[in-house]
């Protein structure tokens, strides 16, 4: 397995997790494009894409993380993603990072709370572009 620097192209081939299928609709070519970046990365396993991660800057001090993760990862490998997103969180310069879970989505909540986050707002009414709920994280140094 390794970790290399995010592109666009990598999401054509991620066989996105049961609970983010739906989104896959609105990843057009502008925003998988606009991700990339200096803290966006791709974990592979030989030539399967296994996740399309990374965090962008809002503005100043503050950032987004947003992740894109294979049905097929298993434990094992969800384990490399999860010790290379710590390291990418440690090293940012942010005072504020933030991250969104699908309210009913119970292993994205345990795993932003393994990665520090802490719960801000439990509802956030509408907030997904299919009109979804969704719940608010944030480390704050």
């Amino acid at each position: 397995m390794e970790v290399i620097p995010y592109k666009a192209e990598h999401m054509d081939r991620l066989d996105f997790q049961e609970a983010q299928q739906y989104l896959t609709v609105y990843l057009d070519t502008a925003l998988r494009k606009s991700l990339e970046g200096d803290f966006s990365f791709t974990v592979m396993d030989g030539d399967e894409v296994l996740c399309c991660a990374g965090l962008v800057e809002q503005w100043e001090n503050r950032g987004l993380v947003w992740a894109y993760i294979s049905e097929t990862i298993g434990p094992g490998r969800f384990t490399v993603m999860h010790r290379h997103m710590m390291r990418l969180l440690d090293s940012m310069p942010f005072d504020r990072i933030e991250a969104s879970v699908d309210v009913g989505f119970e292993k994205g909540h345990r795993w932003v709370r393994a990665l520090g986050f802490t719960l801000e707002a439990p509802l956030m009414r509408r907030y997904r572009p299919d009109g979804g709920d969704s719940t608010l994280y944030a480390r704050v140094r």
